[in-house]
């Protein structure tokens, strides 16, 4: 079959995925006259960005006139464990502020200061009150705002269509073959620059606050085309998900919650996370109750307080780690988890700072969150690991693709901080569109398909459908999760990961076989066959990752090897490709350098 005899749509530059990064991706590159194509597996507006609840992370200074870019940017490091790329570190403190005033430019409304400023609240790891926010849903905010802008720039949005594969020629990527989930039929995208924005693979794991979406496409897409993947191993356990009851089991509990003075505690009723705070950071946060009770009343009038913070806005790897141990250890909640508690505050300020926590508990828990504690436990959410990109630009090691938001590695490092995650779509979603339409231009040719590439997807697709017989996708995806969930978690070590990765090679084997009846029509099983396929690679991404890092450093933690090597790890990316026999390899390249300017920022901590 011809490529003339499938559906064709040509744009210079195609974002794959419509949520915060990739609309922004859009935006900025149709403002630069690019033709622009966005494709979103499910409706625009149902993006997994509009689940970020708690704020926009940028040293705008309105709560905290101390605050600046050069302590935005050595807290992101700090919390990173010092392995992020600096340059894009950089630019996301230095730039987020005049992002966050674009988008209010654009129409976003934020909570406002007395003043009538734009407010801003604290999160783990942050020194200063940063994150500017609505109430506690600023995801659905931002997008809202971004995909009005969208629509209004004239980008071209197709809705509900799975992108399978992309389409090379000559070592560089020219387009993207996918389908319609409605009905099944085949599409092809020839296009100048593709955007990789799909966010991240939360479901590898049985526990997750991501998505149906999140399903590891981009990392997938970019890998099989040839493009380095960094640092796949820190994956991000938010230490607040609910636990109960089993249907909403991994519902993100946002940050806020403890920003707003939160107090986690176990079955005891013991304020624990004084245990568990680092001893390098100690005297960053409060000592007493009394001393954290202050800190409370304080940012709840709207100014940056004086003392010291509560324990529980230590690092979102650290309170993972600690409230797993609390409840390894026989300390946690009836369900497995522990409380959280925001009670003791006026049940009016509640409501009115976390209207969705309070909606969500009562709607899918019974819990009323102004009379009593709600239960919490860690749950799979972020991946800091991801396509290797360009500071500047978002251009990935091969030529033609470009990637931005979660599906990329680097700007984070070992741990992303609450907030960074908002304000990093923003940033590098405008650096990523422009640099996606320069490249573009300087494409003299119309982007040419490869028939062969195309007739393959193709065949591919319908492959699952055709055999008479084989494996249920449902029961690979079971099998799947539960492995991640049990031996790549929270914490590793060697035997647990050589076991993954013999389970992982006898799923992909399964996988090869897999039998879906029914036709291409609304075929959820059918579907899954191709998110699979994507989510079994970057599995193995993970855990080969995560064996050859023989430390525990941010969200990497090995039982095996449980300090962090700064020796033989410190300033060193793990990177996976592709090899030429089609074979994952795993191996590691040197940190970019840090220019000196930069490194006196960090003070001791380098």
């Amino acid at each position: 079959m011809a490529v003339s005899q499938f559906e064709t749509h040509v744009h210079d530059v195609l974002v794959i995925g419509a949520g915060g990064a990739g609309l922004r991706a859009a935006i900025e590159a149709r403002a630069r006259g690019a033709s622009v194509g966005l494709v979103c597996k499910s409706l625009l507006g149902k993006a997994h960005t509009v689940m970020a609840e708690g704020g926009v992370a940028a040293a705008l200074a309105h709560v905290a006139p101390n605050d600046s870019w050069q302590v935005h940017f050595r807290d992101t490091m700090v919390g990173g464990k010092l392995l992020n790329n600096p340059r894009m570190a950089q630019l996301h403190a230095m730039e987020a502020p005049e992002r966050v005033r674009e988008l209010e430019l654009w129409g976003a409304v934020f909570d406002r200061t007395r003043d009538g400023r734009i407010s801003q609240r604290a999160f783990g790891g942050h020194s200063h009150p940063r994150l500017a926010h609505v109430g506690d849903r600023t995801g659905l905010e931002m997008i809202r705002t971004l995909q009005d802008k969208a629509v209004q720039g004239d980008v071209d949005v197709y809705m509900e269509c799975t992108i399978s594969h992309l389409l090379t020629t000559a070592g560089r990527v020219t387009g993207a073959f996918g389908y319609w989930r409605d009905s099944g039929q085949p599409v092809v995208f020839p296009a100048r620059a593709v955007v990789l924005a799909t966010g991240g693979i939360g479901r590898a794991y049985e526990v997750t606050s991501n998505s149906w979406e999140y399903s590891a496409d981009g990392h997938a897409l970019a890998y099989f085309a040839g493009a380095e993947l960094i640092d796949m191993e820190f994956v991000q356990f938010h230490p607040t998900g609910m636990v109960w009851p089993p249907g909403v089991r991994g519902l993100l509990v946002t940050e806020a919650v403890r920003g707003e003075g939160g107090i986690l505690r176990n079955k005891d009723g013991e304020r624990f996370m004084w245990r568990y705070l680092p001893e390098d950071r100690r005297a960053e946060y409060a000592a007493t109750d009394e001393e954290a009770q202050r800190w409370v009343e304080a940012t709840s009038r709207g100014g940056e307080p004086s003392e010291r913070r509560p324990p529980e806005l230590s690092t979102r790897d650290n309170v993972s780690r600690a409230i797993y141990t609390e409840v390894k250890d026989g300390r946690g909640s009836p369900h497995g988890g522990v409380f959280l508690d925001i009670s003791y505050l006026p049940a009016e300020h509640v409501r009115r700072k976390l209207p969705s926590m309070y909606e969500q508990f009562k709607e899918l828990a019974d819990v009323d969150i102004t009379r009593g504690p709600m239960e919490v436990g860690p749950t799979t959410h972020y991946v800091m690991g991801g396509v290797r990109v360009d500071a500047e630009t978002g251009a990935s090691t091969v030529a033609g693709l470009f990637a931005v938001g979660e599906v990329t590695g680097g700007m984070h490092g070992a741990n992303r901080l609450g907030g960074n995650s908002l304000s990093d779509l923003l940033v590098f979603g405008a650096r990523t569109g422009a640099g996606a339409a320069a490249y573009a231009r300087g494409q003299s040719a119309s982007p040419y398909v490869d028939p062969a590439q195309v007739q393959r997807a193709a065949r591919e697709l319908g492959a699952p459908l055709e055999r008479p017989e084989g494996e249920d996708p449902y029961a690979i995806q079971r099998d799947l999760q539960a492995t991640m969930q049990s031996l790549v978690g929270i914490f590793r070590e060697e035997s647990d990961l050589a076991r993954a990765l013999d389970r992982l090679d006898d799923l992909e084997g399964r996988w090869s076989r897999t039998k879906v009846d029914g036709g291409r029509v609304f075929n959820p099983g059918w579907n899954l066959v191709f998110e699979l396929r994507n989510l079994l690679a970057i599995s193995q991404a993970v855990t080969m990752s995560a064996r050859q890092r023989t430390e525990s450093r941010g969200a990497h933690s090995r039982i095996d090897f449980p300090e962090q090597d700064d020796a033989n790890w410190g300033g060193v990316n793990s990177v996976i490709c592709r090899g030429a026999d089609g074979t994952m390899m795993v191996t590691r390249t040197p940190l970019p350098p840090m220019a000196n300017e930069l490194r006196s920022l960090l003070g001791g901590t380098h």
